[in-house]
């Protein structure tokens, strides 16, 4: 399990040598290229992964899992939930942590780019005359890489561990080779040497800071893939072989710098004879597209479940594995994406301006993960005040520090992922609200369920065999479905479902709990049908409980009806117009409800209705 980690979780992280030290000593940082400002920079860079890494995720905030998940969405609900009764306090903390959950696209789409652009980058180093070609290059192998998402990565994922291990393995080697021909380096290894090297900046601490954090990007997934693989083998992977990987690498780099100052051009492919730069270049791009596989297959899992919590439109949503719930691939995000990452390699044209682009999004994401880890340790946990206080101002002060000196490059492409996670931010509320306000205009216009079909199971209304099924988002009104089969069919069926799906804050509801059936008036029932956000939802499956409970249906003789609602902007309370309008046209291209609860195609009567909002 620590192998299969590897590429998965460390992919990110590993690769983030390619580029960080290129970065952190760029003529225009104003870092001389001395060796005790190279001691001092590797210094903060090992003494970051110490503190900010291992003690801030491997050691604390991987025990914040929900039910065995972790990721943004998970802590999310963990903090809303500890943070009690209070509505005010709930919704705040919702907003941050979907906040945080809309600037991981950022990092869905500035992390592909930039890896595999530094991979390729490797080409100049063979030969200048493979400059032009290196964007061509990278766009190519980013077009395959997401071409390749339909067909699944569960032949791809088996070769992920192994070929990271050998990527993690050349790191420590090199670091190793450069380290032995200038042990000075290990000088890094005191802390002093840090504080020194942040004290000697004086104002100019956050331009460096802002270069040192590549090193700290990807700690995010150790905390988000928790739930493929448990926390055990992620503490493992990290604590035996990424942590001193990466730091005898970064000591190795900071050691040929120090004996050679010209290879700051690229000082990672410097660090191989010229007849192994090609090999490095194909291992490189090979670590560089796993890293990105694996943020991209975040962002799948990321968008099912803010769709299973009400945050986004229904989109269809494929399984590529009859094994694996969690290996899935959404076409529209998938190419929106590959449409983001391809303007982002063209529009920055090289690795070193896209890192401008690159640490603001992470780090946001990094403080509100601390701010929500003091709810869930402070009145979830109940860790007294003098015990929690200390340790988040520690964490809330190093990301505020990191923010800032992200912040300072806002300019030079910072603003790029955050306006990304702005519009995915707007476009998660609007979509939120908008359905609160759909909901309660239907529950303003329709009648109240039970006098309703009190009434009609006292009236002789023709009974027509089978079952109906009426899906409704407010079982407490009549659905919009059965008062039109009344209508235009007049006539009611022998048995009759009001069902209404529920998506919990968790992950993941148990089958014991999965179904709920309230028996109404004769031949009426209320089944509610209950998923986590990590569940596939299955209605026809989820039906087959109702047995236990009473309820036993014939699933070859049921009909589903649907409502279609057609929404109309209005002026007036409820949201801005734009935001209406906005929430209409999401509506109007919101995948199929048959497709995404698997319902049977022949089974489905969809009927439309226009509510005004």
């Amino acid at each position: 399990m620590a192998v299969g980690a590897l590429g998965v979780v460390y992919g990110d992280i590993g690769t983030s040598p390619l580029y960080t030290m290129k970065e952190i000593f760029s003529p225009a940082n104003g870092i001389p290229l001395d060796a005790a400002h190279l001691v001092g920079a590797v210094s903060v860079i090992f003494w970051g992964l110490m503190v900010i890494v291992t003690l801030k995720y491997v050691l604390l905030i991987l025990r914040a899992d929900n039910r065995g998940e972790g990721g943004i969405m998970a802590l999310t609900a963990l903090a809303a939930k500890a943070a009690g009764s209070s509505r005010q306090g709930r919704t705040l903390l919702l907003l941050v942590g979907v906040f945080g959950a809309a600037l991981f696209y950022g990092d869905s789409v500035i992390t592909p780019a930039i890896s595999v652009l530094s991979a390729v980058e490797g080409l100049e180093v063979v030969t200048p005359a493979f400059t032009p070609y290196v964007l061509p290059v990278c766009a190519v192998v980013l077009v395959a890489l997401f071409s390749m998402q339909r067909f699944g990565t569960s032949m791809v994922g088996k070769l992920f561990g192994p070929i990271i291990l050998l990527w993690f393995a050349v790191l420590a080697l090199t670091g190793i080779a450069e380290i032995v021909r200038q042990p000075s380096i290990l000088a890094a290894l005191n802390p002093i040497n840090a504080v020194l090297f942040l004290y000697d900046r004086g104002p100019h601490i956050f331009v460096a800071m802002g270069a040192i954090v590549l090193a700290f990007t990807g700690a995010e997934a150790l905390y988000a893939d928790m739930g493929h693989f448990g926390k055990r083998p992620i503490q493992y992977a990290w604590v035996g072989l990424v942590l001193p990987a990466l730091a005898i690498h970064y000591m190795g780099q900071g050691a040929l710098l120090m004996r050679d100052p010209s290879a700051l051009a690229n000082p990672f492919y410097r660090m191989f004879p010229t007849q192994w730069i090609l090999p490095t270049v194909v291992l490189a791009t090979l670590a560089t597209v796993i890293a990105s596989q694996a943020v991209i297959s975040g962002a799948y899992s990321m968008t099912k479940q803010a769709i299973q919590l009400g945050l986004l439109p229904r989109m269809g949503v494929r399984y590529t594995s009859a094994k694996e719930a969690g290996q899935i691939y959404i076409p529209a995000v998938n190419w929106v994406l590959l449409v983001a990452v391809l303007l982002a390699v063209f529009g920055f044209g090289n690795s070193s301006a896209m890192a401008s682009a690159y640490g603001i999004a992470v780090t946001v994401t990094m403080l509100i993960t601390t701010l929500l880890t003091f709810f869930v340790v402070r009145y979830g946990w109940h860790f007294p005040l003098a015990v929690v206080i200390p340790i988040t101002v520690v964490f809330m002060a190093l990301d505020l520090l990191l923010v800032v000196s992200c912040s300072v490059k806002l300019l030079q492409g910072g603003w790029f992922p955050l306006v990304l996670g702005l519009g995915i931010f707007t476009v998660m509320a609007t979509w939120r609200r908008g359905r609160e306000l759909l909901i309660d205009s239907i529950r303003h216009e329709d009648p109240e369920l039970m006098p309703f079909i009190t009434a009609l199971s006292q009236d002789k209304v023709q009974r027509v065999p089978r079952t109906a099924v009426y899906a409704v988002a407010n079982p407490d009104t009549v659905p919009q479905a059965l008062l039109h089969n009344l209508k235009h069919n007049h006539v009611l069926h022998e048995r009759n479902l009001i069902l209404t799906v529920v998506f919990h804050d968790v992950p993941w509801i148990a089958f014991a709990q999965r179904v709920e059936v309230t028996a109404l008036v004769p031949g009426f029932w209320k089944v509610q049908v209950n998923y986590g956000f990590k569940n596939t939802p299955d209605v026809p499956q989820a039906l087959e409980l109702c047995r236990e409970q009473g309820l036993p249906l014939n699933l070859f003789e049921i009909s589903y009806f649907l409502s279609r609602e057609t929404v109309v902007p209005t002026k007036g309370a409820g949201m801005a117009l734009w935001r209406e309008a906005l929430f209409a046209l999401m509506s109007r291209n919101a995948g199929s409800v048959a497709g995404f609860f698997r319902l049977p195609n022949n089974c489905v009567i969809e009927l439309g209705t226009r509510v005004q909002i």
